[in-house]
């Protein structure tokens, strides 16, 4: 008999900043082994006043092979009762539920307390995160309250993994994020930038991503800066062009004061616009290298994504963000300062795109979506529903 999977967080139409593209994909990989799995999505995610962006859905059309039901309300706490009741009548044998943001603890802790009544379907959370990367008031709280009736936890980082700790005694199996492998293939880099208007010929690295202040594009453009001054003293290093492609989540004013104040502006190329799923391999495509220069983090959807597209990275020493960069081999990784960001790119140009791409290729064999689908079944399998 076919075994059933409710898939429960963001999908289409909302955009979801990776999260639904990566639920989306985990749905196919797991109709593709056989399984009857439908997508329990919000009708209401974020009030538009805790929104940090422009908007909240897609531009994209929906997709054709998954059944998506639009039905959690995020702050209405009947409907958590009405929907958790539904899904605990359907009986799925997995429930499979996101845990990104410790605002969504009360909905989604209600939700799998209603399911966890049919003492049949297993509940497993995938968590992107235990500890936020903003604090705010009630956070401990929340996550305390949705952790209870969970049976297991699948953490992608052993940051999120030791955070887990704090808050659940119940069993969790860390495993890779698995490669974003469903924005296209990798297109040539001269038809990448003629796509988007690049220059052909220079030498372009890219920040990619939402804008928000733990991301550190503020340590970026200061280690722009340096090279700057460095190309100054020495003409014959190579001064690559910064190509930031990401909505602003928090203040824009920030960051162009510092452009205007270090006279980066001829540096740059800003594509600050949200980036839709079909533009995403157009722009990983076209850089010669992508920098994470965060200054914290657990894990980061740019990094596959970065696998994905064949494309070396530079990232910090933060979270579980090393853990995936083999130094040297697959990118380079440095400390959160300006500094250390400035001489690792210019290592990077150093080493040369051909210098990591052996190993890149060979290390991303590790981060395919079975690796992901089983770690979820052995694990539920393990538990007491």
């Amino acid at each position: 008999m076919q075994k059933t999977i409710a898939l429960i967080g963001t999908a289409w139409p909302f955009r979801g900043g990776g999260i639904a593209s990566f639920n989306e994909r985990l749905a196919t990989e797991f109709m593709a082994q056989g399984y009857d799995v439908t997508i329990y999505n919000f009708s209401l995610q974020y009030p538009s006043f805790l929104f940090p962006g422009k908007t909240q859905y897609s531009t994209e059309p929906a997709p054709t092979n998954l059944t998506i039901k639009i039905c959690i309300n995020s702050i209405n706490p009947l409907n958590w009762l009405l929907v958790g009741n539904k899904i605990r009548k359907s009986k799925p044998d997995f429930v499979i539920v996101r845990y990104w943001i410790p605002l969504m603890g009360p909905c989604l802790g209600t939700i799998l307390r209603m399911i966890k009544c049919n003492h049949f379907s297993k509940i497993i959370c995938i968590a992107d995160n235990i500890i936020p990367h903003e604090k705010r008031l009630g956070d401990n709280l929340f996550t305390k309250y949705f952790v209870k009736p969970i049976d297991g936890f699948i953490t992608m980082s052993q940051k999120v993994f030791n955070d887990l700790s704090l808050f659940s005694t119940k069993k969790g199996i860390q495993t890779p994020h698995p490669l974003y492998d469903n924005f296209g293939e990798v297109l040539p880099k001269n038809l990448a930038r003629k796509h988007l208007n690049l220059p052909i010929d220079a030498p372009i690295i890219l920040f990619f991503g939402f804008i928000r202040a733990y991301k550190g594009l503020d340590l970026l453009l200061e280690a722009m800066a340096l090279l700057q001054e460095k190309k100054q003293a020495n003409q014959n290093m190579v001064m690559p062009t910064l190509l930031i492609a990401g909505e602003f989540y928090e203040q824009k004013e920030k960051y162009t004061n510092l452009i205007e104040s270090l006279k980066l502006a001829p540096s740059l190329i800003l594509k600050t616009d949200f980036i839709t799923d079909s533009e995403v391999k157009y722009y990983l495509s076209a850089a010669d290298y992508v920098i994470q220069p965060y200054r914290h983090a657990t894990q980061s959807g740019v990094t596959p994504l970065a696998y994905h597209f064949e494309k070396p990275m530079l990232v910090t020493n933060v979270g579980g963000l090393a853990d995936l960069v083999p130094h040297e081999k697959v990118g380079i990784v440095t400390e959160p300062t300006a500094n250390a960001i400035a001489n690792g790119i210019e290592q990077l140009y150093q080493l040369g795109e051909a210098h990591f791409l052996p190993q890149l290729r060979l290390e991303k064999q590790k981060y395919g979506w079975p690796v992901l689908t089983k770690a979820i079944i052995d694990l539920a399998n393990q538990t007491e529903s």
